[in-house]
């Protein structure tokens, strides 16, 4: 298959990149990784509170989405299709840990609860110190959400999906997505009347997203000829 180059390559869709990776060039999936590594990421970690398992849930991830990517239907968003199978191997790993009931499977979600206040312009050494700090508070505020309710604001909030999306990826109407975020916005209002979001919490930095892909690249088959 004819190489393409890299500015290619960024302007080829995932819908596109699929195709290519279906019809031999499978090099060309890292590129599907590296797209959506932050965004996985932070679904399962909203699950998942061990960096390793998170890491590890990710890599079964996909590998699961390479082995079905012939069932992937082009009219469909990638990264929804993605999502939904990162989101049933972190309830099948939470479920494997007794963390969760089968009952519990994929539950719905609310609505993102966006600036709870004014955001921080760390423009200094010391309000980049503060900054650094609310960062940890409000990831710590996050945490301490069920994951129903987590799951629903990560997308919302930090991956800016629209309601029909989230309600597409976690199976749910869309009146209970509006719900589930309305509540999550109120829990995290009681500990973080003063705090902003800021967008790089529970970021996914080169070299983990780096090792994520190799460990995922090493053990698909090799681009066929064609």
């Amino acid at each position: 298959m004819k190489q393409i180059t890299a500015t290619e390559k960024a302007a080829l869709s995932d819908v596109a990149v699929v195709e290519r990776v279906l019809d031999g060039d499978v090099s060309l999936y890292e590129l599907l990784m590296r797209r959506h590594n932050q965004k996985l990421y932070r679904v399962i970690r909203s699950y998942l509170k061990q960096e390793q398992e998170v890491e590890d849930v990710m890599q079964e991830t996909y590998m699961k989405a390479f082995e079905k990517l012939a069932q992937f239907r082009s009219d469909a968003m990638f990264s929804t299709w993605l999502i939904r199978i990162g989101i049933n191997k972190a309830l099948a790993r939470l479920r494997e840990k007794k963390k969760l009931s089968s009952a519990t499977y994929l539950l719905d979600q609310p609505e993102g609860l966006s600036s709870l206040l004014s955001q921080m312009n760390a423009a200094n050494p010391e309000q980049a110190a503060i900054r650094q700090e609310v960062k940890q508070l409000v990831e710590s505020a996050i945490d301490s959400i069920p994951e129903k309710y987590k799951i629903v604001y990560t997308l919302r909030e930090m991956e800016d999906m629209s309601i029909h999306d989230i309600a597409q990826c976690l199976d749910l109407s869309e009146s209970n997505v509006k719900v589930r975020l309305h509540r999550a916005k109120s829990m995290l209002k009681e500990s973080l009347f003063k705090l902003s979001i800021v967008g790089d919490v529970f970021e996914f930095g080169s070299k983990r997203c780096d090792a994520v892909v190799m460990r995922v690249l090493r053990v698909l088959p090799p681009d066929r000829e064609v």
